[in-house]
């Protein structure tokens, strides 16, 4: 007989990862042994304080010498000058002492 009117459900088990919601498509990330940085400088001495960067860093990349044309590290730039997040400091509640040290409440003083 055919299942589909006896079973209710999956024939085949869903997958436990899909489920917990484990990212199976997710992308390598820049600067690992998988996907190293792709840079290129003009003279061997900017090569090894390159490479001093990178050893710093923990990431791994390919440089490339070449005179001929300008120098490209603008993806170590962007790893090592991420932005950071503006933080604000909370407002006090209205029942709590105010912040300018008068000794009040917030909301007679402050607020």
């Amino acid at each position: 007989m055919s299942d589909k009117f006896f079973f209710k459900g999956r024939k085949t088990p869903k997958p436990k990862h899909e489920s917990y919601g484990y990212n199976t498509k997710r992308e390598v990330k820049v600067g690992t042994a998988e996907n190293p940085l792709q840079l290129l400088v003009q003279t061997a001495e900017r090569e090894a304080e390159v490479n001093q960067l990178l050893a710093d860093n923990q990431l791994v990349g390919v440089i490339t010498v070449d005179a001929e044309q300008a120098e490209d590290i603008v993806l170590l730039e962007g790893l090592l000058n991420k932005p950071q997040t503006t933080r604000f400091e909370k407002t006090p509640n209205r029942n709590e002492p105010c912040v300018c040290g008068s000794g009040k409440k917030y909301k007679k003083c402050c607020g």
